[in-house]
């Protein structure tokens, strides 16, 4: 649901945006397609994905149907040849490029025992590269627009340890978007090219998300994102560059006053989830709040014993090793690949797939269903190494354990 009103100012106006067959990009995408704007959807998937929906022709014309029109081109942001033939294309067909939105990206949160090289160069290649080079190419094509501005859907320059601690090679590819950012807007300065950046506050209920978390109940629609680009969009490059943006801020400084419409369901707007690079973690800062359930870690795992069934142990297939800090610092174990299930204390007979690191007080507010994993990890508040999605999977555990206790 947009909330933003279109003022027709990017009528008439060329956008070239990377992944903008789904989420995020898509959503930018049809909101300028709504003032008349031309879109070039430059974007890898050109047939249907087994799981995952949309391609660039059915975005093209649902652009078409809201008035824009379109230019589908495949692009793997990855090759220059392809980059190059899509802003051939474009000038074609649209006789310029005003705008470029480096939306494309590519994600795995591991640390760097756990990320093997060909992640981390597809990571680099699509984030750092793949921004870089659209930049430099849609360059010369920017330089004759009045109105060129360069967007990057990427977070502020936060330099905690932290956001570098849990996920290094990720957090060196978005960044090396930011500073693109940082480097560009100053160079591009002198030829009145605008060059921001956009980060959401919360999480975004995309395909990332939902196979990261399996559950979008506290994102946001891509919506708050779509909105605060096309506010950003439409203000005069040569004085609106070099901001690293967050979504809520710009829709609330651009009138909107209640965001709850943005939230995927209305009930959890206290409950968002926070999204990567902007809160610093609040381990050193804040001190702990004692948990009610503080001081029952090993009733607690006695009651996960009795939810241990072996649909559970079948859809799971996976092996937890929990280090507690703390009060009740020790470390613990939860099979629910082998036989019938096992957990109580110590190290798991087989390797681990996820080892998950908290405090004691954080740990029983986990596993009462107070602290959700994923907003647990987001806030720093949990540090797993090892398979982050089978780590996820233990929020469907714990809403069994719920129902029981």
């Amino acid at each position: 649901m947009s909330l933003v009103a279109n003022t027709g100012k990017l009528a008439g106006r060329t956008l070239f945006i990377t992944g903008a067959s789904r989420g995020i990009g898509k959503a930018i995408a049809l909101k300028a397609a709504k003032d008349g704007a031309n879109v070039v959807i430059a974007a890898k998937t050109g047939e249907p994905h087994p799981k995952l929906p949309g391609t660039i022709y059915t975005t093209a014309e649902e652009v078409e149907a809201l008035g824009g029109k379109a230019l589908p081109c495949i692009v793997d942001v990855r090759d220059e040849k392809q980059i190059q033939t899509a802003i051939d294309e474009a000038v074609k067909k649209f006789n310029g490029i005003d705008i470029l939105v480096n939306n494309a990206s590519a994600i795995s949160l591991t640390g760097t025992a756990q990320t093997d090289m060909k992640r981390y160069d597809l990571m680099h290649n699509i984030n750092t590269r793949g921004t870089f080079l659209a930049s430099k190419l849609c360059l010369p094509h920017l330089k004759n627009s009045n109105h060129a501005h360069i967007l990057n859907l990427s977070p502020p320059l936060n330099m905690n340890p932290y956001w570098f601690s849990v996920h290094v090679a990720y957090t060196m590819a978005k960044y090396g978007m930011s500073m693109c950012v940082l480097g560009m807007s100053e160079e591009f300065k002198p030829l009145n090219i605008g060059v921001n950046a956009l980060w959401p506050r919360t999480a975004i209920a995309t395909a990332a998300i939902e196979m990261l978390t399996g559950d979008t109940s506290t994102s946001r629609k891509p919506d708050i994102v779509s909105d605060a680009a096309y506010v950003m969009l439409c203000k005069d490059p040569k004085s609106y560059t070099g901001n690293f943006a967050i979504d809520d801020d710009v829709v609330t400084a651009a009138g909107v006053k209640d965001l709850t419409p943005y939230a995927c369901d209305p009930s959890n707007i206290q409950n968002l989830l926070p999204d990567f690079f902007l809160e610093a973690p609040g381990e050193s800062k804040k001190p702990e709040v004692k948990s009610e359930s503080a001081g029952q870690i090993p009733t607690l795992f006695e009651l996960i014993g009795k939810t241990i069934t072996p649909e559970l142990v079948k859809k799971t297939q996976a092996i937890y090793q929990f280090n507690v800090k703390g009060k009740e610092e020790g470390v613990w174990h939860l099979d629910l690949k082998n036989g019938d299930g096992m957990c109580g204390q110590g190290e798991p007979k087989h390797p681990a797939d996820a080892i998950l690191t908290m405090d004691s007080n954080n740990f029983a507010d986990m596993f009462a269903g107070k602290l959700k994993p994923a907003t647990a990890f987001m806030m720093g508040k949990l540090k797993i190494k090892g398979d982050l999605q089978k780590a996820m999977k233990l929020e469907k555990m714990m809403a069994s354990l719920k129902k029981r206790a």
